[in-house]
């Protein structure tokens, strides 16, 4: 099917009961490509409210995109200087500045959102420095709903030491170490009503549920609550990037899934598997007005054939996302 094809693909989705069975209603969904939106490994969807727009980076390429809602345009800049743009996160109260993640480096950079090129500013802060981890990068990062960074490394390159990556937080000028041991640290999202912080490590193929205490930003007691391991091994099907709802349920992107799962994060059951038209689904997050449309990030590493590498927003869900947060320095 062409690109053009895919601009407009109506797709019919059923939701399971938690017991195999299907329910009576059929939620309908339709899935869109953003225009100009290409990018050779889409990740990290941040939905900006005030200024109406989607930031993600293009990683390999350390770039930086923006997708301006009202105008339906993709801008694309460049970082002057750097290879990798792991994560882009928009900082609170300075206009035009972003933490970006560059190789173990967390740096500011100074961006309009217009402009082909941007420019670092300063390293706000570095980890896992030493030979030891010289073929680690940082991966995915959030903002927990205070302010505080939770980002975690990867090994990018191959290492006979391993798991070597971890999970940080950065909280007011202090860096700590969350957890030890990871392999590919990878989707975050947060719940303040039930207390609780939901964190990937993609090389566990699980999703774990931590009890969260806001006021210390310190999580603990880990639990899986979904897991991937079920999947035929040959489809390697990998948990990526995820993003919740304003009723609690994740969406867990699958690199290598064509999907993005729905899941419902107390009794883990599969409520909707959102079927995108390429593999390596990266991350996703809720955006627009109304926080209803469903961004998704995906990768064309790997040759992948088009449309992958395209970012898409996924509409009639009947789901609205939670506001995501800036960094508080």
């Amino acid at each position: 099917m062409s690109l053009l094809g895919l601009l407009s693909i109506l797709l019919l989705a059923t939701a399971t009961n938690g017991k195999g069975g299907k329910e009576h209603s059929k939620l309908s969904y339709k899935v869109e490509a953003v225009p100009n939106s290409y990018g050779e490994h889409g990740e990290g969807p941040h939905w900006d409210i005030e200024s109406q727009s989607l930031y993600y980076v293009d990683i390999e390429a350390g770039k930086l995109l923006r997708y301006d809602y009202q105008e339906n345009k993709v801008y694309k800049s460049k970082i002057e200087g750097e290879d990798l743009a792991s994560f882009v996160i928009p900082i609170e109260g300075q206009n035009g500045k972003f933490i970006v993640g560059a190789a173990r480096r967390a740096i500011i950079v100074d961006w309009d959102g217009v402009s082909n090129t941007s420019k670092v500013d300063s390293v706000l802060f570095e980890v896992e420095a030493g030979e030891k981890y010289a073929g680690n990068r940082f991966n995915d990062a959030k903002v927990d709903p205070r302010g505080r960074f939770f980002g975690g490394t990867m090994q990018y390159i191959g290492n006979d030491t391993y798991p070597l990556a971890a999970l940080y937080k950065y909280d007011k000028g202090n860096v700590s170490t969350v957890k030890k041991d990871v392999g590919i640290s990878n989707g975050l999202a947060w719940n303040e009503k039930l207390k609780k912080f939901y964190y990937i490590d993609t090389d566990t193929y699980e999703v774990n549920a931590y009890d969260y205490n806001f006021d210390t930003g310190v999580p603990s007691n880990p639990k899986v609550i979904f897991d991937l391991h079920g999947a035929k091994p040959e489809d390697d099907l990998l948990p990526d990037g995820m993003t919740i709802d304003s009723e609690g349920n994740l969406y867990v992107a699958t690199y290598n899934g064509h999907t993005v799962y729905k899941v419902n994060p107390s009794t883990g059951e599969v409520l909707l598997a959102i079927k995108l038209p390429t593999k390596q689904i990266t991350s996703a997050a809720w955006g627009g007005p109304n926080l209803d449309i469903l961004y998704v990030t995906t990768s064309a590493i790997n040759d992948q054939p088009a449309p992958a590498g395209t970012t898409f927003k996924v509409t009639g869900l009947g789901a609205k996302g939670l506001p995501m947060s800036k960094l508080r320095l």
